[in-house]
């Protein structure tokens, strides 16, 4: 259940920034389903590969917001060049003449990141290369796309990170240049929502939960129909979500007349499915961050009652 009815998002238009894969792809397909056109972007495009060298497109991602509902339309950019983000901007002024979503979740370091290696002894170019992925493009983003976005009041701006703005203050997360990375995330939406607000904008940071992203699926060896045999290698995984569970929170979102009431504040897939009532593709409502504290964070068998 969506939440949503068909065609809701009709008349809006979306940008989303890395959307290639993951969250991306499942925050397009969601502001497609409810009738938005996106413009998806990314590196990865069906004549050449980024440095991931996966087989997901920005293609592939826009013909799925298409068959969708929506209209899908992809734009290849590398949103760590500001003379290509310009120009993709500059594309969809021409275009539609208005932006009114725009998602900034632009990552692509799942491969640059050292689990539990302190700073010194961390790869310093890719720690270095991280922060520019994570941090440098959503700023490069931000500052060409929101004159746009600001022509008309009511203009919503989702900064992606990983982890609560209270779950990341407590715990220290993976590394310190992923710290850093995902907080800044979070403190750039606090910021935005200061600069925003005042003009009839709204920013929020957003995150998903533990995310059945085709990265993470590969991983434990399962795809989405067999997901729940990675159980057997880690239990908590029975609390994850799909990509288009984060998807429809920011269809939520950019429906919600009042959604002027979030600016600047750090939200979660779980938590907006509680307010706004949709679900992920299988009808649960998996709530991962109050799950991370109360169960698996305190060493407690895996339990997902009361969680999803």
């Amino acid at each position: 259940m969506s939440g949503l009815s068909e065609g809701t998002l009709r008349d809006r238009v979306a940008l989303v920034a890395g959307a290639t894969r993951g969250a991306g792809r499942g925050i397009a397909v969601e502001l497609g389903a409810a009738g938005a056109t996106v413009y998806v972007t990314g590196r990865s495009t069906r004549e050449r590969r980024s440095e991931y060298d996966r087989p997901e497109t920005i293609e592939d991602t826009a013909d799925l917001v298409t068959a969708a509902g929506g209209r899908g339309i992809a734009v290849p950019t590398d949103h760590l060049v500001p003379a290509e983000v310009e120009s993709l901007v500059a594309r969809i002024a021409d275009e539609q003449g208005r932006l009114d979503v725009l998602v900034n979740d632009i990552w692509g370091a799942e491969k640059l990141f050292e689990w539990d290696t302190p700073l010194w002894e961390h790869d310093l170019d890719n720690g270095r290369r991280m922060l520019r992925l994570a941090v440098e493009t959503h700023a490069i983003t931000s500052h060409h796309a929101l004159p746009l976005l600001l022509r008309r009041p009511g203009g919503l701006v989702v900064e992606m990170t990983d982890g609560t703005a209270e779950y990341n203050r407590d715990t220290y997360r993976v590394s310190f240049f992923y710290d850093i990375a995902k907080s800044s995330v979070l403190r750039m939406a606090f910021a935005l929502g200061h600069e925003l607000g005042p003009r009839g904008a709204t920013a929020v940071a957003l995150t998903p939960g533990w995310m059945r992203s085709e990265i993470m699926l590969e991983a434990f060896g399962v795809t989405e129909e067999n997901w729940r045999d990675a159980e057997e290698i880690e239990p908590h995984f029975a609390i994850s979500e799909t990509p288009f569970y984060v998807g429809r929170a920011v269809a939520a979102l950019a429906a919600d007349p009042e959604r002027a009431r979030w600016n600047g504040q750090s939200l979660s897939s779980g938590r907006l499915a509680q307010v706004y009532g949709f679900t992920d593709r299988d009808g649960s409502r998996p709530d991962a961050w109050r799950y991370m504290v109360e169960v698996q964070d305190k060493g407690r068998p895996a339990d997902v009652t009361g969680y999803r």
